[in-house]
């Protein structure tokens, strides 16, 4: 009885990997044709955080198109006598569904990188086997799609970039390369649920990279909310069932990647001229997203090209490999471009509230879709470390504006 019963286990495995598989390229197809349709959906009058100009600007003072023009204030438009058009709520509802499909295609696009990301790296062996591969991979699908977007009649226009300019975006995408490969190694060495809590002190990180080498300032409030962002990641280790040194480690070292590409990507922006010659957020990030592909080739060949025959022949024999690289890769590219175009779009306190949303979401919902441990320690522990980390974004508002009151008071 004992073959049969370990026969139909396996059959059962296999049903339920294929059903997950057909799942992950359902989502896939639904979330590709939902992205075009958000993208479609963005009014030009949305500000996209560049210095754009208007048939207007061009017109006489007195012509009546000017006088009925885009309000510059809040982008909608206003007729001569100051009043909103009739069109206006129908432009600020449009701007607000095309903001929330950007919101959950993000949180959507993250959910479901982390999750093939995870089938990925499990089904070639964890962090054994070629999680350094399998990031260096989904980077280059990132590149491929960003290739074809370059070459596709009327899809997005090429950067106009000098070679000093092009030499400028290395730093960036060194350390994207970096906060990448140690974060898919951190997720192939522990529970995703962990690695996202580690990776949720960031902020910790970035102070302290800050402070050291970039002359930030950070003020003595900032510094007591790190506090329990460093402490809620204390108590999920605590009783972490599937804790390993090796991914609280590289977690660490994706948040010191992040921090620093963080600094060096505002540098970047400061280069006079260059976000013009570069065009749009989608073209900045395609860039770094290209460097970052090269920069993981080397690493990747001197740490597992030993083992890459042993790689191809996991793909062959298991699709569940291959398919879910491609997807992950696209998931990958995906949310982080909608990720910046979001934040671009909206003010500081929302992007605080997204980020720790978005975390919460992630966290939470991996452990139930993997089956990760999710105990109350470590639940309290990510809750924690979770308000720390939005305290740490809104704190100097609250401060300034108290400050405020009690002047005018």
């Amino acid at each position: 009885m004992a073959p049969l019963t370990m026969a139909g286990s396996s059959v059962q495995k296999n049903r339920r990997r294929r059903s997950r598989l057909l799942f992950t390229v359902t989502c896939g197809c639904a979330t590709l044709i939902a992205l075009h349709q958000a993208v479609a959906f963005t009014l030009p009058y949305v500000s996209q955080g560049t210095k754009t100009a208007s048939p207007e600007q061009f017109l006489p003072a007195s012509s009546p198109r000017q006088l009925s023009s885009v309000s510059r204030a809040n982008k909608v438009p206003v007729r001569a006598d100051g009043a909103a058009s009739p069109l206006a709520t129908e432009v600020g509802g449009s701007n607000n569904l095309a903001l929330l499909a950007y919101f959950a295609l993000w949180y959507f696009g993250n959910y479901y990188y982390n999750i093939t990301n995870k089938l990925a790296l499990r089904a070639a062996g964890g962090a054994a086997g070629f999680p350094l591969t399998i990031a260096t991979l989904q980077l280059g699908v990132g590149v491929i799609y960003a290739l074809f977007l370059w070459s596709a009649p009327d899809a997005r226009s090429k950067p106009n970039i000098t070679f000093v300019d092009y030499l400028k975006t290395l730093g960036v995408g060194f350390t994207a390369a970096g906060a990448h490969a140690a974060s898919v190694f951190a997720l192939s060495a522990g529970a995703v649920s962990f690695g996202q809590i580690v990776k949720a002190a960031e902020p910790a990180f970035a102070a302290l990279i800050g402070v050291t080498f970039y002359n930030a300032k950070v003020s003595k409030a900032k510094w007591l909310c790190l506090i329990p962002v460093i402490g809620g990641v204390c108590l999920a280790s605590l009783k972490e069932l599937d804790f390993t040194y090796a991914a609280l480690f590289t977690a660490a070292l994706a948040n010191v990647f992040a921090a620093i590409k963080a600094n060096e990507n505002k540098r970047l922006m400061t280069t006079e001229g260059i976000s013009d010659r570069m065009g749009s957020v989608g073209n900045q990030f395609a860039l770094t997203t290209i460097n970052s592909f090269l920069f993981c080739i080397p690493l990747m060949f001197i740490c597992e090209g030993h083992k890459l025959g042993m790689f191809f022949d996991s793909v062959i024999t298991m699709p569940v490999v291959w398919m879910n690289i491609v997807f992950s890769g696209l998931w990958f590219y995906f949310y982080n471009e909608l990720a910046t175009k979001t934040i671009k779009q909206t003010g500081a306190v929302t992007q605080s509230v997204a980020n720790t949303a978005k975390r919460a979401v992630v966290i939470l919902g991996c452990a139930l879709v993997l089956g990760e441990s999710l105990g109350a320690l470590k639940l309290v522990g990510s809750l924690v470390c979770i308000g720390g980390v939005f305290l740490y974004s809104v704190i100097d508002r609250l401060v300034a504006r108290k400050s405020r009151k009690a002047v005018s008071g």
